[in-house]
């Protein structure tokens, strides 16, 4: 891997960067996107860097940011960068100026609003750029089969970036649950504090909603877990309300407080076996519960079953002021290494971008195509089509009042 080329790569999404310090969790994107290209320069995998949002003035803002909470906490971390939009503009499609400065084979890592997704995605992979993007993918399966067509096309990486595949417990239990003979029941619960209402309010119910931004997570951890076990059949939606439309948040009426998906699977190598799971996210929960993410979720197989409690970790802290708080240095360890280095190597946050920067890197050598890494158990396009089939099934059957069955047709995955 020393002697790859080094891969040029764009940051698209700023949105949260105006976030007080004290609200440091709220400027998660930005820091661990940031932090984490910011040491793969230092250690030789990356050249030149870009970010890319809607608004100019955001920039100065971003940069003292990055600087206070990076440059000055790291040693010999530069936190420099080119910008888009520039000269004092506001606008929405400045990613397209940006990704047109760019050449094939350098890559963009898209970690803007749900909407957006796509048609950044759409735009990079076009013009040969491999991309990284949040989850979820899209918010329409039609929109995720274009990407897998679009990537494949264009001979480019598109990963999504389910970091959950790269926990250390999440792997083990997906190996463990393969030994347990056939799927039969899953539930997961995902959660964050009401005070996240204030962070997203400006798209919370208009552009997407919890299940989508939460529930992501685990319906992609269980639709990998039975990727050679199961497929889904049938989604049935629920939702709970009240709590985000109503003060002190005042989201639009449209704005679900939590969301449940009942899916059924059946499996591929037993017609007499069927499966059900429950996925079920919250922006509602208590403000002082100690974490920031409530993560739960439960296997039952044939022959056995797994449990697992990512909140805690066995790891917590009591301060006077704030009390108990549970941290998760495996997503991403903040503090130095003792040489004062940026030490969060072995985050599992950090791993599920360094996967696609290396992954980028052989495809520009010719050392592996795009499509090798189908076959693996990374996250690319093609590997989480079912995450985004089960996603957009809940959408239409929460605004349509009705089941939404999933099949393929054609070798392409459709809802009906």
């Amino acid at each position: 891997m020393a002697n790859l080329a080094k891969l040029n790569v764009l940051m698209c999404g700023t949105v949260r960067a105006s976030i007080p310090q004290d609200e440091r969790h709220r400027l998660i994107d930005l820091l661990v996107v940031g932090l984490t290209l910011f040491d793969l320069r230092r250690l030789g995998k990356l050249d030149k860097l870009g970010m890319v949002g809607v608004n100019e003035s955001k920039f100065p803002l971003i940069r003292k940011h990055l600087q206070e909470n990076i440059g000055n906490v790291y040693k010999d971390m530069d936190t420099s960068f080119n910008e888009f939009p520039k000269e004092g503009k506001l606008d929405p499609e400045a990613y397209k100026q940006a990704i047109d400065r760019m050449f094939p084979g350098d890559a963009v890592v898209i970690f803007t609003p749900d909407s957006t997704h796509y048609p950044i995605s759409l735009y990079a992979i076009e013009r040969g750029i491999h991309v990284l993007v949040t989850k979820p993918a899209t918010k329409l399966l039609a929109h995720h089969n274009e990407l897998i067509e679009a990537a494949r096309k264009h001979n480019v990486i598109c990963f999504v970036e389910h970091h959950k595949r790269f926990d250390p417990v999440y792997s083990d239990a997906r190996a463990r649950a393969q030994t347990l003979g056939e799927f039969n029941f899953f539930s997961a619960w995902m959660s964050q504090p009401k005070s996240q209402l204030e962070t997203f309010k400006a798209w919370a119910g208009k552009e997407s909603d919890i299940s989508y931004y939460l529930s992501s997570h685990h319906i992609d951890i269980c639709c990998w877990i039975l990727q050679t076990k199961a497929v889904p059949t049938r989604v049935v939606a629920s939702a709970a309300t009240g709590i985000a439309t109503d003060e002190p948040y005042n989201c639009v009426p449209e704005t679900e407080d939590t969301i449940t998906l009942l899916v059924d699977w059946q499996s591929v190598t037993s017609q007499k076996h069927k499966g059900t799971a429950v996925y079920t996210a919250s922006w509602t929960a208590p403000l002082k519960a100690g974490i920031h993410s409530a993560q739960h979720w439960y296997y039952m197989g044939e022959k056995g079953d797994i449990n697992v409690d990512q909140a805690h970790h066995g790891y917590d802290v009591t301060v006077d002021e704030t009390g108990k708080t549970w941290y998760n240095p495996f997503y991403m360890k903040y503090s130095p290494s003792e040489t004062g280095h940026f030490d969060g190597q072995r985050g599992y946050g950090y791993i599920s971008i360094e996967k696609f920067i290396d992954a980028a890197r052989e495809v520009n050598a010719g050392l592996a195509k795009p499509t090798d890494f189908d076959a693996s158990g990374y996250p690319t396009i093609a590997n989480t089509v079912l995450t985004t089939a089960i996603l957009n099934a809940g959408r239409i059957s929460l605004d349509e009042k009705r089941p939404v069955g999933i099949r393929k047709s054609e070798g392409v995955w459709v809802l009906e």
